[in-house]
């Protein structure tokens, strides 16, 4: 059983990570919506909310350190000193302050939703899976029991026909375990879904995790909780032991043949193979995907992307080679350690012993009512959003929010006309593209409609598998239907932005509306160098390495002429040697190809918003502010976004994985190629934030 629904692919380029999109569907508009009861909701009381707001203070500044040589040191060194990971986090910092807000509000919210008499609509199932995840002794009292009939189908299993039934029959119930599968625009129509099926099944982060001398510690940890797991099921120590070295021969079989990190996120073509079910079915004779489509429910397609070939071939094969043995281990393993956060504490504490403290360097596990929040964020957010942008999102902050995307676009359209090394007919294409943006703010212009979800006060994991099922019969409907370009791919309550190029638009959502990104009370330059960044970021994923793959409409098209493509490419190979020099942890340097995308954002994104707060102070005067000019607040608040601190455990993964540099090097990166920098502060030719005009990178 999988209770995290796991889209195949994401594509929306987000500010901090990618993320799975959250589906959506017709409901009404949020501006005259009733609460999610359907009654006036009473007063929720915020004063439990404790975090405070990081912004840009004059008494965090390390003036022992000019911003000449380190602009990140200067900004935020002192914060970072006197504020260490909490024991229950593996980073913190801007973003994670945020959330911790963001959770705050969403906890008041769904206490009082859970203690409304005769609730009904989203407040009702908001309130049921809230109040049996809380519920610890029944949660303990249960056990492993919510797992059994799962377990007994496993262990019924006798051959690899049966295996694969298995595996069909699962997933329609939306428990996804070797693969995955779900709805994604077409590449070549993004007017339309088709259905995506992507490589998946394995526990570590990466497949060099299987390979790299340097992970040989984390696979000896990873195959001793695959035994505890076991054991914790039932199973005798020394069958445990054998039986997770199988797994892990059985992972490391499958990482054999899947792309890492890097392959995936720097060539997004990799997602896209289209294929019928005839030639699908001759990759992986053992696995019919004509069997699979109809065991679904959905409609034979005349084309689907069976994406990473070579993958799918494999399971086909181990299908007919692995013992069922092994097949029977793999699977009873991952049903536990996916269900594993949601059962009783030996189950939670194990799986979060590995994932948590031993590959992430987290030292505590959050408490309950955290760990119950962000389920019902990953199983029902939008529903939950809501009611968060009822008490956390002002209408004046979504207009002003308006204002600013024009004038970044505004920005953007002037830098783009001004390209030197870009030729007429390839600019052209760009300002389609540019004019073709679509801005979300806040929360979506539609609700997504719940109705046909049912929950009780029966069961935690019962809540979820039922949550769980419902949105995965919800993306499966898509499949062979028109994209709804209404839809989000994040929550309101989400701190975080995305660019999606099969939509050619930009989402901003609430929750990052807020100090130190957006403040309706601060002075340009911190709303420019905060929230104008991120604007000015989302819109040049349009034109990145991957983003500007696709054209106007969201298609999978080259709108570059040779000449055009091939500068772009020298000025992104810059880019990549400038992130590939720097070094983090124990050596370790940043991946330049690997965090391509993101640097490419972060520095188009930092130069336009510039440019359009230069626009907004030619209308009105802004003086000093705690001694420093709106050029100096200006790169001085970008710093504060990226302040944050990591466990050297996080930063290890993060670096392997992550297709965003490390906070550091993004505070530092763009601003050392940029001549406006230097000059806000005087910095001089030889300043370590002053990079040689000969090595300095601009391409939007």
């Amino acid at each position: 059983m999988n209770l995290r629904y796991a889209k195949p692919l994401t594509l929306a380029l987000a500010v901090t990570v990618a993320l799975a999109a959250c589906q959506k569907s017709d409901s009404t508009d949020p501006s005259q919506a009733p609460t999610a009861a359907g009654t006036p909701a009473p007063a929720i009381d915020l004063s439990g909310v404790k975090t405070p707001m990081i912004t840009l203070q004059a008494a965090d500044l390390d003036t022992s350190v000019p911003a000449c040589t380190d602009l990140d040191q200067f900004v935020n060194g002192k914060w970072l000193a006197a504020n260490p990971v909490p024991a229950d986090r593996t980073t913190w910092g801007s973003f994670e302050a945020l959330a911790e807000r963001s959770l705050e509000i969403q906890h008041a919210l769904v206490e009082n939703l859970a203690a409304r008499d005769a609730a009904d609509g989203t407040a009702k199932l908001i309130g049921d899976i809230w109040a049996t995840g809380m519920d610890e002794a029944a949660i303990e009292a249960a056990g492993l029991a919510p797992m059994q009939s799962t377990l007994d189908g496993i262990a019924a299993l006798d051959s690899g026909d049966a295996v694969a039934q298995w595996l069909r029959d699962s997933y329609a119930k939306g428990q996804a375990f070797v693969f995955g599968f779900g709805p994604e625009a077409d590449f070549k129509n993004s007017t339309m879904n088709i259905a995506y099926a992507t490589q998946g099944g394995l526990g570590l982060p990466d497949k060099s995790y299987y390979f790299d001398d340097k992970h040989a510690g984390i696979r000896e940890a990873y195959v001793a909780h695959i035994a505890k797991v076991l054991e914790l099921a039932g199973a005798e120590p020394e069958a445990a032991a054998s039986q997770a070295k199988d797994v892990m021969a059985f992972e490391t079989r499958l990482a054999g043949k899947s792309l890492s990190s890097e392959e995936l996120s720097r060539d997004v073509s990799k997602y896209y193979n289209p294929v019928n079910l005839e030639q699908a079915d001759a990759v992986s004779p053992n696995f019919s995907w004509t069997r699979f489509f109809d065991s679904q429910g959905v409609p034979a397609p005349e084309m689907f992307s069976l994406a990473q070939p070579e993958f799918h071939a494999e399971v086909s094969t181990m299908l007919g080679e692995v013992p069922v043995a092994t097949w029977q281990a793999y699977l009873r393993y991952h049903a536990i350690d996916n269900a594993a956060p949601f059962l009783s504490s030996a189950f939670a504490e194990e799986n979060f012993n590995f994932y948590g403290k031993t590959l992430r360097g987290q030292q505590e596990m959050q408490p309950r009512w955290k760990r119950v929040l962000n389920t019902i964020n990953g199983q029902m957010g939008e529903a939950l959003g809501q009611e968060y942008v009822e008490v956390a999102f002002p209408p004046e902050a979504k207009a002003r929010m308006q204002d600013l995307v024009g004038n970044l676009s505004a920005a953007l359209k002037t830098r783009i006309e001004g390209l030197a090394w870009m030729g007429a007919e390839t600019k052209e294409k760009a300002l389609e593209k540019w004019a073709a943006f679509t801005p979300k703010v806040g929360y979506p212009d539609k609700w997504r409609d719940w109705s046909a979800l049912a929950t009780s006060r029966d069961g935690y994991v019962a809540n979820l598998m039922a949550a769980n099922a419902f949105n995965y019969r919800f993306n499966l409907a898509k499949i062979g239907q028109p994209v709804d370009r209404t839809e989000w791919g994040m929550s309101p309550q989400t701190v975080n932005a995305y660019y999606n190029p099969l939509a050619n638009e930009i989402v901003f959502p609430a929750a990052i509306l807020q100090p130190p990104f957006f403040d309706l009370e601060a002075d340009p330059a911190l709303n420019y160098g905060g929230i104008g960044a991120v604007i000015g970021h989302e819109m040049i994923h349009g034109y990145d390495d991957q983003g500007s793959r696709f054209d106007a409409e969201g298609n999978f098209e080259n709108w570059w002429s040779d000449k055009d493509k091939e500068g772009f490419q020298s000025r992104t190979d810059q880019l990549v040697a400038q992130f590939d020099a720097y070094t983090s942890i124990d050596d370790l340097h940043v991946n330049g190809k690997l965090t391509l995308g993101e640097n490419i954002a972060d520095l188009g994104g930092l130069a336009v918003a510039y440019d359009a707060l230069q626009r907004e102070l030619e209308n009105k005067r802004v003086g000093e502010i705690d001694g420093y000019t709106q050029d100096q607040r200006f790169f001085m608040n970008w710093a504060t976004v990226w302040r944050r601190n990591f466990k050297d455990e996080e930063l290890r993964v993060r670096l392997q994985t992550d297709p965003h540099a490390p906070a550091r090097f993004r505070a530092i990166g763009a601003p050392s190629n940029l001549p406006a920098f230097a000059a806000a502060f005087s910095c001089e030719a030889g300043d370590p934030m002053v990079r040689p005009e000969a090595d300095r990178v601009s391409i939007w």
